[in-house]
C-alpha cells in the first residue's frame, strides 16, 4: 500500500515564519477580547452530532466531518465553534443572571466542495456575549471587531451591518411559500437582484413590496441609507429593526469606530441562528468576509437556557491572507542563532542562559573548527533568524545583523 505523504485535499501544513505570524496575531487578536472584559474557553474539537442538526442553523448537516465512537454515537467535528460555546455557556453558567463574556480560539472543519483553493479546515478566533439583549452589547461587539482589526495593522477595511428582521419582513411581505422564498433568499445572497424581480413579477405581490426589493440594492452605505430603509420597511419589525441600526451607529459614534461601518440592508445571516443584526467584515487581499458575526437570540434556548447572545468569529487564515497581500507586517519575536565549537561550548551554554533570562530568544548549533560563518548567514536568512552570535574559538563574537548586514565584534566573556 503506497504511503501518503502529502495532506488530504483542503488542509495543509503551517511551519516556521508564517506559523510564527499566524500565533502571533492570534495573541494580538486575543489581547483585545480580554481587554473588553472577555475569557477564554476551550471547547471540544468534536461534539455529539445534534449539537449542529439541522435546527441549530449551522452548517449544513451535508458538509460536517461525522464519524462514529465505540457505543456507537454520532460524532461531528465542530464546522462552527458558536453552537459549542453555546451548548457549554447553558451548562457550566445555567444560573448566572449577569452578562457572560467568553472568547475562544480554534479550528473548525467543513466538508465543502474545494475550489479556488478554499480550505476545509480554518481557524477562527471569536467572541460570544451571553445573557443581554441591548445596543449596547451590539455596539460592544463592533467596536471590538473594528479595535482588533485595526491592532493588526489593516487600515482600509469596512463592515457591513445589516438586521435579520428587515430582510425576513421583506421576504415575509411577499406572501410566498417558505420554499420560494428560500430561493429569492439565495439570489439575493448571490446579488442576482434580477432574478427577484423575475420570481415576484410572476406572483401576485404588492407593488410597494416589489418597489422595496428593487430599492434592496441600493440600500448599501452610510447611516443616511436607513431614512429610506424606514420608508419602504414593510411592517413594523422592519422600522424597529432600522431604528436599532441608527441607535447602535450613535453609539459606535462614540466608541470613534464609525469610519468603519457601512450599513447594507440586503444581508441575510450566513448561519440560520442569526435573529437580529448581523455583520461582516471586509478588506483588501481576500475574496471572502475576515470576520462573521451576529445576534442569535434563541440558540441557546436548543441546550435548555432562555438567554440573547451576540457574538463574531474573525476567520484567521483569510485574515493572514489578506494582511500579506496589502504587505503589511504583523509583529513577532525575534530569533536568534549562537554557533560555537566544541571548544567555546561551555562559554556558548552560559552565554545562551544570560541571554534567554532576559527574555531573548536563541537557537544554538555547534559547527566543525574549519566551518566558515557565511554558511549560517545563509541558513540563518532562509529560516528567519534575525541575527548571528558567531562565537569564536579565541572568545570573540561575531553579531552579525541580518536585516542590516552589520557585523560587530564583543568580547565573550563580558556577556557571561
Amino acid at each position: 500500500m503506497e504511503q501518503k505523504l502529502h495532506t488530504p485535499e483542503g488542509v495543509r501544513d503551517i511551519y516556521n515564519k508564517e506559523c510564527e505570524t499566524k500565533l502571533a496575531l492570534q495573541k494580538t487578536l486575543s489581547t483585545v477580547l480580554h481587554l473588553y472584559g472577555y475569557q477564554d474557553i476551550q471547547t471540544p474539537t468534536f461534539e455529539y452530532d445534534d449539537v449542529f442538526r439541522k435546527e441549530i442553523g449551522s452548517t449544513s448537516t451535508k458538509e460536517l466531518y461525522r464519524f462514529f465512537d465505540r457505543d456507537g454515537n454520532i460524532l461531528a467535528l465542530r464546522p462552527d465553534i458558536t453552537p459549542s460555546v453555546a451548548r457549554a455557556a447553558a451548562t457550566l453558567f445555567e444560573s448566572e443572571d449577569f452578562p457572560i463574556r467568553l472568547c475562544y480560539a480554534g479550528n473548525t472543519f467543513i466538508n465543502h466542495t474545494s475550489y479556488q483553493g478554499r480550505l476545509k479546515e480554518n481557524t477562527q478566533l471569536g467572541a460570544e456575549l451571553i445573557g443581554l439583549d441591548s445596543i449596547e452589547a451590539d455596539a460592544e461587539m463592533l467596536a471590538m471587531v473594528v479595535d482588533g482589526l485595526k491592532k493588526t495593522g489593516l487600515k482600509e477595511f469596512q463592515i457591513n451591518i445589516g438586521h435579520v428582521d428587515f430582510s425576513q419582513s421583506l421576504l415575509e411581505a411577499t406572501g410566498l411559500e417558505e420554499e420560494e422564498r428560500e430561493e429569492i433568499r439565495a439570489l439575493i445572497v448571490n446579488r442576482n437582484y434580477f432574478g427577484v424581480e423575475e420570481i415576484l413579477d410572476n406572483h401576485a405581490v404588492k407593488d410597494s413590496v416589489k418597489e422595496a426589493f428593487h430599492l434592496l440594492p441600493e440600500l448599501i452605505g452610510g447611516p443616511e441609507i436607513l431614512e429610506t430603509a424606514s420608508r419602504i420597511a414593510p411592517n413594523a419589525n422592519a422600522r424597529l429593526a432600522i431604528s436599532r441600526l441608527q441607535q447602535i451607529y450613535r453609539l459606535l459614534e462614540l466608541y470613534k469606530a464609525e469610519d468603519h461601518i457601512t450599513f447594507d440592508l440586503s444581508m441575510m445571516g450566513s448561519y440560520g441562528y442569526y435573529t437580529g443584526v448581523v455583520f461582516r467584515a471586509y478588506t483588501y487581499g481576500t475574496g471572502d468576509a475576515v470576520v462573521r458575526g451576529g445576534r442569535y437570540d434563541h440558540l441557546l434556548e436548543k441546550f435548555g437556557k432562555n438567554t440573547p447572545s451576540i457574538g463574531f468569529a474573525i476567520i484567521v487564515d483569510e485574515l493572514m491572507s489578506a494582511l500579506n497581500r496589502q504587505k503589511i507586517t504583523v509583529r513577532t519575536g525575534t530569533r536568534n542563532l549562537l554557533v560555537y565549537t566544541e571548544a567555546t561550548e561551555k562559554w556558548a551554554v552560559s552565554l545562551a542562559g544570560t541571554f534567554r533570562s532576559k527574555g531573548k530568544n536563541i537557537e544554538m548549533i555547534k559547527r566543525e573548527p574549519e566551518e566558515e560563518r557565511e554558511v549560517y548567514e545563509a541558513y540563518g536568512k532562509r529560516s528567519s533568524i534575525a541575527s548571528i552570535l558567531y562565537l569564536r574559538d579565541d572568545l570573540k563574537i561575531e553579531m552579525v545583523n541580518l536585516r542590516t548586514g552589520e557585523v560587530k565584534t564583543a568580547d565573550a566573556r563580558k556577556h557571561r
